[in-house]
C-alpha cells in the first residue's frame, strides 16, 4: 500500500488479480482475516507512479486536477444550499 493516508499504508499484501472495474484499475487482495478486498491500483505500486506525484517527490499530496473538482463540487453544494433558504 502506498497511499500516504489509507491505514493500511506501508503493508504488503498478495496480489489475487488485477482488474479493470467501475472505470478504474483495481487490486484485489485478501486482508489478514481471509477476506477479498479491492483497491484502487494507483494506491499501490501494482502500476507505474503518476508522474505528478513523482516530480512533486511528496512535496504535493493533491493534483491540481482534483483540487479544482474539488471546488467545482463545493461551488454546486453551495449553490444547492442558498437555493433552499
Amino acid at each position: 500500500m502506498t497511499h500516504p493516508f489509507h491505514p493500511l499504508f506501508g503493508q504488503e499484501y498478495e496480489l489475487v488479480v488485477y482488474r479493470h472495474n467501475w472505470g478504474e484499475d483495481r487490486v484485489y487482495f485478501h486482508d489478514a482475516k481471509g477476506a477479498l478486498c479491492s483497491l484502487p491500483a494507483s494506491w499501490t505500486n501494482a502500476i507505474a507512479p503518476d508522474p505528478f506525484v513523482a516530480i512533486a517527490a511528496g512535496r504535493c499530496h493533491f493534483r491540481c486536477q482534483d483540487l479544482i473538482h474539488l471546488a467545482e463540487m463545493m461551488r454546486r453544494e453551495q449553490e444547492a444550499r442558498e437555493k433552499d433558504v
